[in-house]
């Protein structure tokens, strides 16, 4: 029988996490989505969103799972008090109207035991449209100052803005939109 080191059995624990099915509940202080536009042909406008949830459901086995995810409008921060008036008011992410917006999936697609990208649906504005996303750098393993076993990754994806209802001020400002989410779950 072959001896392994400490090293080569922590690898071979965490390389390939251990169940079936599981569930992982997003920590809202390290999910921050965040997204960019154009803005008058010069610059790359960047808002975020301070308040979201959402659960996902791995199983590394059957390489599959699912995601649901919602983000309150009305968390929007522009940087200036002025700026995220504007962009939270009616033609744009019209908040009060539409306070929240969300993604659900069940259909992540894998690359051997991590996740690399997700469709499903994402609703803004009321309108619903198929989104498939990017997942860079996933990874799961015990948080190296809580522990606690978690599942992380950054997701991306680019919409049209116009495809929601959202046309206000096109091409002014660019009907491209830019999300990034750092998502950090924890296994329930």
């Amino acid at each position: 029988m072959k001896k392994i080191g400490l090293t080569g059995l922590l690898a071979m624990l965490f390389a390939t996490p251990a169940f079936s099915s599981e569930t992982y509940t997003f920590d809202p202080e390290y999910t921050i989505p965040a997204f960019e536009v154009g803005h008058l042909g010069f610059t790359t406008q960047r808002g975020r969103f301070d308040k979201t949830e959402g659960k996902v459901t791995l199983d590394f086995a059957a390489k599959k799972g699912n995601v649901e995810f919602t983000v309150f409008t009305k968390s929007l921060d522009m940087g200036s008090k002025a700026w995220t008036v504007h962009v939270s008011s009616e033609g744009l992410f019209n908040v009060e109207k539409f306070p929240t917006m969300g993604y659900k999936s069940d259909r992540l697609i894998f690359e051997g035991n991590k996740v690399v990208a997700a469709e499903g649906q994402f609703t803004l504005l009321g309108v619903t449209k198929p989104l498939k996303v990017t997942v860079n750098h996933f990874a799961c393993g015990p948080n190296p100052i809580n522990r606690k076993f978690m599942c992380t990754g950054d997701i991306t994806a680019t919409i049209k803005r116009s495809e929601f209802g959202m046309t206000k001020y096109i091409p002014t400002v660019s009907d491209d939109i830019t999300i990034n989410v750092p998502v950090e779950s924890y296994r329930d």
